[in-house]
């Protein structure tokens, strides 16, 4: 009976003795994977634009990862400036269609925009050149090379056309899923705001004068009282969203701030983000940064820009971008470089430092 209990004991192995259990490594799975082939039926050589019929340009081709219809990127309405990133969809099979202007109520807007209510009464509507205007001087006069200085917007003295001006950047900013926002944002997972600092600037940065910081300020409260500046976002079968003046605008007049989430430029070398702004250009790549408004932002968004390649889209830039250093931090201005009449859509140059934006396919 103890042999037959020792003997049954022996064929139970130890825990000690089991053998492991062995692992394929990553590298022996792929080297013995089979290859994908690709059958004949979704071979696209022959493929042909759905608008104008023509398989030229065969790298322009677009195709529909609904339909499989393919398009080439200028004849989409609005164009198609680079290849997108992930799934695309032709216009047929998008559901993609901006809101209409009468869906924003006065009290949407106001809350949208987050403007603070306040009598007449308790704002003193004094802009810094009226300000300076007004000191008597006291010291003899010294003849100094004039400088240019930023002059504030005139908003719309009728109330009933700035609610319309903000409805239009209201329904344009929804219909991108996009939130308004008037300052820069810095989040966790991006940029925090100390690597914001004009001091990392690669050769240094303009130093946005005292006066310009006012009018700066000054616009900045405008735009908290709900006086936006007069312009207009309107949508192009062409050029898709776009902004033109709804008001006569001066020469050198401060439109608006670019506004966005601020990020290092390394964390968005493959976003498709077509509105990405350089807001830093550092002596280490690393440390460069982007503004982004692909989440928040302002009118900025939707002011398009010329095309370099055409000397006729050159003679439509009415509005220059200029990064300054604003108490220490990176700001990126737009600022009128003409006369605008209203009516007038407004353009500047998007390769205004780097010449890396492709805008050969700018109407």
């Amino acid at each position: 009976m103890a042999d037959t209990e020792s003997s049954s004991a022996s064929i139970q192995p130890s825990p000690s003795r089991r053998r492991p259990k062995k692992y394929r490594s990553i590298k022996d799975i792929i080297n013995n994977a089979k290859y994908a082939v690709v059958p004949d039926d979704e071979d696209y050589s022959d493929a042909v634009c759905d608008q104008c019929g023509s398989g030229d340009r065969d790298h322009q081709l677009l195709l529909c990862d609904k339909c499989d219809k393919a398009y080439h990127m200028l004849c989409l309405r609005p164009i198609v400036v680079r290849v997108p990133i992930g799934p695309w969809f032709c216009p047929a099979c998008s559901s993609h269609q901006p809101p209409p202007l009468k869906s924003f109520s006065q009290t949407k807007i106001f809350d949208f925009f987050k403007i603070k209510k306040c009598t007449a009464s308790s704002v003193k509507r004094i802009s810094p050149q009226d300000s300076r205007r007004r000191k008597r001087r006291t010291c003899p006069i010294v003849h100094h090379k004039k400088r240019r200085r930023l002059l504030p917007y005139t908003p719309s003295n009728d109330t009933d056309k700035r609610l319309e001006q903000m409805r239009s950047l209201a329904c344009a900013l929804t219909s991108l899923n996009m939130e308004y926002s008037d300052d820069l944002t810095y989040s966790f997972d991006m940029a925090p705001r100390g690597a914001n600092m004009s001091s990392f600037e690669n050769g240094g940065m303009q130093v946005l004068s005292k006066e310009d910081t006012e009018t700066l300020e000054y616009c900045r409260g405008m735009l908290k009282r709900g006086e936006c500046a007069p312009l207009l976002v309107v949508f192009d079968s062409c050029e898709g969203y776009t902004v033109e003046a709804d008001g006569v605008i001066k020469d050198m007049t401060l439109i608006t701030e670019y506004i966005g989430d601020v990020d290092y430029i390394k964390n968005r070398q493959l976003d498709d983000c077509d509105s990405m702004m350089t807001l830093l250009l550092a002596s280490d790549p690393s440390k460069s940064l982007v503004i982004c408004p692909d989440k928040r932002g302002n009118i900025a968004r939707f002011i398009n820009g010329i095309n370099n390649f055409s000397s006729e889209a050159k003679k439509k830039q009415n509005l220059k971008c200029v990064r300054y250093s604003v108490n220490g931090e990176c700001r990126v201005l737009l600022v009128a470089t003409r006369d605008i009449a209203k009516g007038e859509r407004l353009y500047y140059d998007y390769n205004g430092y780097e010449h890396e934006y492709p805008t050969h396919h700018f109407v």
